[in-house]
């Protein structure tokens, strides 16, 4: 764990304290309680620099000195239970990629998010995503010191199980939270623990960002947008590690997806800017500007949006000497379509872009109920738009019905969103009952 990335260093340099100041304030939280303490600049260091744990007592003065809330200390989990880095976003390093697992599942794990004082920043984001972007990821090598030799086979056993766990159809994901909460876990206890050569340390790392990613948006989709996005952020740090900018651009389109979720269309703008500077394959490519497109539109900026659009066209489907990467190969026909619906019915191009979602609803597979849920959802909102609602309450109808079923509640909330657009149309053919259905 090097100095640049040390938790305890990111919160000391947040507050403006030298190693000194820190030392003097551990002292004084001491001191109040009738104690004493032998802190000072030197032992702070060893801290940070050498990872050398302080005592649980002192661990608690730490938090006092740093103005922490005290229900945060868990000395064993020391440094992790310190929030890292700027903004609530650790930033790149050499040996970040643990700190930021385990700062990710320590929030993750937390039912009620109690850190939500450090509600992620958008600047912060951004910042990153340019870390990201103007540098190639970290040189991976062999861990030598850790105690226990991780093997191939036990690698390959981890990657049957997440594959096995990320095939699930929404409906039954939903009842394995728990175990892939807890094979993310594993696998960042056998990255920080563990002794491997480069190869077993690529696989290993290239798995915990998929675990990450996956785990993230099981907290999106509920709600959870502070521990969702701490996920992808050690998702990224994890790509970072591998070297490979595809799997970092994943993270970063997450992320916008949730900025933009969020109403944050300017930080979704920004780390997509930064997210299609090293993305190479061409799906890649092609869903980072769909997104953008998407996001652009919601800011009514037509001509950048439109030439997003036609860009993403441009690149779906295009050949490309590179296996297709994993996180975006569910992208289809029916995504492109309706995506550029819903950024053309933003943009005020009603008729066109519920023509696109239509063609789009048609196209999706039955397997994909959530996409289908959501897909109903902007149904709904061209319905109304053009000003049919009898069509749109049964999309609604429809939508909000499959979303209770599978248990999806960002899709449940996309509905719930619409019920006041509802309201000038009470009276009409299957309002009534979609409002009921939407109150019960």
């Amino acid at each position: 764990m090097t100095e640049c990335t040390h938790p305890l260093a990111h919160q000391r340099a947040s507050k403006g304290l030298t190693r000194v100041d820190l030392a003097k304030l551990i002292c004084a939280a001491a001191e109040r309680r009738g104690l004493r303490s032998g802190t000072d600049k030197h032992r702070v260091r060893k801290w940070e620099v050498l990872g050398i744990t302080p005592e649980a007592e002192t661990q608690i003065y730490i938090a006092e000195a740093l103005e922490l809330p005290l229900d945060l200390v868990d000395p064993a989990t020391w440094p992790h239970w310190l929030p890292a880095g700027d903004g609530g976003v650790v930033p790149l390093g050499p040996s970040s990629t643990v700190i930021a697992l385990r700062e990710a599942l320590n929030t993750s794990m937390e039912p009620l998010e109690r850190r939500t004082f450090l509600a992620l920043s958008g600047s912060a984001l951004t910042a990153l995503a340019a870390a990201w972007a103007t540098g190639p990821g970290s040189s991976l090598a062999a861990r030598a010191g850790g105690e226990k030799l991780v093997g191939k086979e036990t690698v390959t056993v981890l990657e049957d199980i997440s594959r096995h766990l990320n095939s699930l159809v929404t409906e039954q994901r939903q009842h394995v939270s728990a175990l892939l909460d807890a094979h993310l876990k594993s696998v960042t206890d056998l990255i920080d623990d563990g002794r491997y050569n480069k190869a077993t340390g690529l696989r290993l790392h290239t798995l915990a960002a998929s675990l990450a990613q996956t785990v993230a948006w099981h907290r999106f989709d509920h709600g959870r947008h502070t521990a969702a996005g701490k996920l992808w952020i050690a998702g990224l740090h994890s790509a970072h590690a591998t070297g490979d900018p595809d799997l970092g651009a994943a993270m970063l389109g997450d992320l916008t997806y949730q900025a933009a979720w969020r109403q944050d269309h300017t930080t979704a703008a920004g780390i997509l800017r930064q997210a299609l500077k090293r993305a190479q394959h061409p799906a890649a490519r092609s869903l980072l500007h769909l997104r953008l497109a998407r996001t652009l539109a919601a800011q009514q900026d037509k001509q950048p949006a439109l030439r997003a659009l036609e860009a993403a066209e441009h690149h779906f489907g295009a050949s490309s000497g590179r296996p297709l990467p994993a996180w975006c190969s569910w992208m289809s026909e029916a995504d492109l379509a309706v995506d550029s619906g819903q950024a053309l019915l933003d943009l005020g191009d009603a008729r066109r872009a519920h023509q696109l979602i239509t063609e789009g609803q048609g196209l999706l597979p039955d397997s994909r109920a959530k996409t289908r849920g959501v897909f109903l959802a902007y149904e709904a909102a061209s319905h109304l738009q053009l000003k049919e609602p009898e069509l749109a309450a049964h999309a609604a109808g429809e939508a909000l019905t499959l979303s209770r079923r599978i248990g999806a509640p960002r899709c449940e909330r996309l509905v719930q969103d619409l019920v006041a657009d509802f309201q000038p149309y009470r009276t009409a053919l299957g309002v009534p009952d979609f409002l009921a259905l939407a109150t019960a």
